[in-house]
């Protein structure tokens, strides 16, 4: 059935665009609903098989489509973590995407010191008073739900600004400017 009906697929791909994908992954999206075709097929419904084919397929590769052009992971994808990476011991990486090179020379370590507390004193200048609050009780290690209560807002508006701050701290990472001069 795969094999006959691959022309189908090919067929019905032609005209869209993965967005992030290439015209293989439309296919695959083709060929899953090929298989949905084949399994959920019946001839009660008095249908020709490659009308309901060509149907399912199509819906298939329309919801890959909408679902890898939506924004629904951009979050996800494009986030800064505050949290110390675990594997800070064996990798080169800090928090705040800093390098952390096993420093032995104070020299290097003062530097580095000097770098951080500049960039926060940045990210600081940038931040209103409620999502310096809420950066604060986010580092003390306080839930979302806790910041809310401590702030007198709702939890949604805390999610709020922690996203904005992570906006903010990425723009200052991809700036890679750490000093005020």
């Amino acid at each position: 059935m795969v094999l006959r009906y691959a022309r189908l697929v090919r067929m019905c791909a032609r005209p869209y665009f993965l967005f992030g994908g290439d015209s293989e992954d439309l296919m695959q999206e083709g060929m899953l609903g090929l298989l949905s075709a084949v399994r959920e097929f019946s001839p009660e419904r008095k249908v020709s098989f490659r009308y309901y084919a060509e149907l399912c397929i199509r819906r298939r590769m329309i919801s890959a489509v909408r679902a890898a052009a939506g924004d629904k992971h951009t979050p996800l994808n494009t986030y800064v973590s505050f949290e110390l990476s675990l594997f800070v011991g064996s990798q080169e990486f800090a928090s705040f995407g800093s390098p952390l090179t096993r420093q032995e020379n104070p020299e290097d370590i003062i530097i580095s010191q000097e770098q951080l507390r500049s960039l926060a004193k940045l990210i600081k200048g940038q931040l209103t008073e409620l999502e310096h609050s809420v950066l604060s009780f986010y580092l003390n290690g306080l839930s979302y739900s806790e910041i809310a209560k401590e702030v007198n807002r709702p939890t949604k508006s805390v999610d709020n600004a922690v996203q904005r701050i992570r906006r903010k701290v990425a723009r200052q990472l991809q700036s890679s400017e750490y000093s005020e001069s």
